[in-house]
């Protein structure tokens, strides 16, 4: 996964340091962007969006300790199957049926 990230770096034009645990497998990727570069943040997001699919094709997961948030939602999306994905949100529905808890981002 390591080399792989450096590829995905290259191909990018992103400079990156895979940072914390990564000796037991989760990986903590820090791409680090020029502030108020646009093009940099697009392709760092690039980037991301590969490192997240080399993940799930090497059999691991898009979530560590830190769970899914809204940049790794289209990655969870595309590692987990449709009935995952459909019994997850019929939990969220019975826990908040008002969708008070994160609106918007279910």
């Amino acid at each position: 996964m390591l080399a792989r990230v450096e590829t995905i770096a290259a191909r990018h034009g992103v400079r990156i340091a895979t940072i914390a645990h990564a000796g037991d497998g989760n990986l903590h990727p820090l791409l680090v962007t020029p502030p108020g570069d646009d093009a940099a943040r697009i392709a760092a997001q690039a980037a991301f969006e590969d490192f997240l699919d080399a993940a799930i094709e090497f059999g691991g997961t898009v979530s560590g300790e830190h769970g899914i948030g809204l940049l790794k939602r289209g990655g969870m999306r595309r590692e987990l199957d449709p009935g995952a994905i459909t019994m997850q949100e019929s939990v969220r529905r019975a826990l908040d049926p008002r969708g008070i808890f994160n609106p918007g981002k279910g």
